[in-house]
């Protein structure tokens, strides 16, 4: 049966398998807070503002974002 929720839960599963390739995979943690920052710098540092997505027209989500905006504005 197909559930509109599928589509959803793509995005959230490329995220996820593109977090453990990534970085979760490369890296030893010394502690929970190390694991965060790490993290966290990846996902504002690269994910969302460097690494471009075929689903947004090839721009990093930042400037797809961006872009979508200013044409709401327009």
């Amino acid at each position: 049966m197909w559930c509109a929720d599928r589509i959803d839960n793509a995005a959230a599963e490329a995220f996820f398998s593109s977090l453990e390739w990534e970085v979760l995979s490369r890296h030893d943690f010394e502690n929970t807070t190390a694991a965060r920052a790490i993290v966290m710098d990846w996902c504002y540092g690269f994910y969302n503002h460097q690494r471009r997505h075929s689903a947004a027209h090839m721009k990093s989500p930042a400037d797809y974002e961006t872009a979508a905006l200013n044409r709401e504005a327009a």
